[in-house]
Parts: C-alpha cells; sequence; structure tokens
C-alpha cells in the first residue's frame, strides 16, 4: 500500500481549496458571489499600507520636495487623463476583468490537478517497480 506524505495531503487540500475559490469567484454558484469577490479584491487592494520612519537630513528634505512635485504632477495628469475618459479621447482604464480572474485561477487549477495526477501516476509506477524488485528471486 502507497504511503501518503504531507505533500499528498497539501495537494489535495489546495485543489480543494482553489477550486471552491474559483467557484466562488466566477459566479457560478450565484452572480452576487462575483461581485463579493470583485468587492473583496478592490477592499483588500485599498487596505494594505506601509509606513517608514527615516531621519530628517539635508538630502532627505531634497527627495521630499521632489516626491512631492512628482506627486503634484501625477494628480494632474490623473485628472487629465479622467478628462480625457470623460470626453472620450482615451479609452478607459485597463482593469483585470472578472472573466480574467476566473481564467487565471481556473488555470491554476488545472495545474494542480495535472501535478496531483502526474504524482500518483508516478507513486503508481515506482510502487509496482518495488513490488517486482521485491518478488523477483535473487540471481548469484
Amino acid at each position: 500500500m502507497l504511503e501518503f506524505s504531507t505533500y499528498h495531503k497539501v495537494l489535495r487540500v489546495s485543489v480543494a481549496v482553489l477550486t471552491c475559490v474559483v467557484l466562488f469567484q466566477s459566479g457560478i454558484v450565484h452572480p452576487i458571489t462575483a461581485q463579493l469577490s470583485g468587492q473583496t479584491a478592490r477592499y483588500m487592494a485599498n487596505a494594505v499600507g506601509v509606513t517608514v520612519g527615516v531621519a530628517p537630513t539635508e538630502l532627505n528634505q531634497i527627495t521630499a520636495d521632489i516626491t512631492k512635485r512628482e506627486v503634484a504632477l501625477a494628480a494632474r495628469e490623473k485628472d487629465v487623463q479622467a478628462r480625457e475618459i470623460n470626453v472620450g479621447i482615451a479609452p478607459g482604464g485597463a482593469m483585470i476583468t472578472q472573466t480574467t480572474m476566473t481564467f487565471v485561477l481556473a488555470t491554476a487549477v488545472f495545474i494542480l490537478l495535472v501535478l496531483m495526477i502526474l504524482n500518483y501516476i508516478l507513486d503508481f509506477m515506482r510502487a509496482r517497480r518495488l513490488r517486482s524488485v521485491s518478488t523477483s528471486p535473487l540471481v548469484p
């Protein structure tokens, strides 16, 4: 009988969990789940933040001034881009769509399933080879 290691257990559990995530995210079970997953992704993107403190020096002051100017310029560019989108000059922003996310997750599930099947096939071949070696008579 084959022994199932922690690797086998983790692989099976990860396939099951990722499959549930794909079903939830794609909206197959219910369309509201797709909206909920999109809103959750946006919430998580907004909730992540990092702060760091550094002792002030002359170089830090110059860098801070340049950073303020870059932020102001980026804000102006964002306003201009928003106006262009409103007027219809520029296309809308490139956001990850629901179908793209579903495709990525489904691809991950497929890869995990292939790995799991390949693992079981190789384990079966190894066990069969060990069984044939152990039952073969010893040749002097």
